[in-house]
């Protein structure tokens, strides 16, 4: 399961990008907003990989804030069995950089998930360091059972 949190597009494009790449790497993926998605259905992902922006001065992006809570509320050991990574896209130029991804990246652990890729913090020159990231990614979702 690939999610995104995006206001102006960006980690959509990337969550679509992740999406066309793992065929290669032996997958059927879903991608989704991640107001497309409920915390029943959620639990129920074995690998997950997030992709969110921030928007304003540290603000989750709209399509991701009422997941956000949802989680937020959710039992410790709820998300036991989730294997997960975050790309984190902000702007550094604020001082809560990449600060949604950060919060995703903490929330999914507090509640049982476990982080197989480290989180990748991408300011507004994310190209490259996205591409290796996402290939990174795949291949340790790869040798998750």
């Amino acid at each position: 399961m690939i999610l995104f949190g995006s206001e102006t597009g960006n980690a959509e494009d990337l969550a679509y990008t992740i999406g066309d790449m793992a065929p290669t790497y032996g997958f059927t993926s879903q991608v989704r907003g991640m107001d497309e998605i409920d915390t029943d259905e959620l639990t129920n992902v074995r690998r997950l990989l997030i992709c969110c922006s921030t928007w304003g001065d540290g603000d989750q992006p709209d399509n991701a804030q009422e997941l956000f809570d949802a989680v937020s509320e959710l039992t410790v050991g709820s998300l036991t069995g989730i294997s997960y990574g975050v790309l984190a896209i902000g702007d550094s130029a604020f001082d809560l950089f990449c600060e949604s991804g950060k919060e995703w990246d903490m929330i999914l652990e507090q509640k049982g998930a476990s982080r197989a890729v480290e989180r990748i913090d991408c300011d507004t020159d994310y190209d490259d360091y996205a591409d290796e990231w996402m290939s990174m990614a795949l291949d340790v979702m790869k040798t998750i059972e």
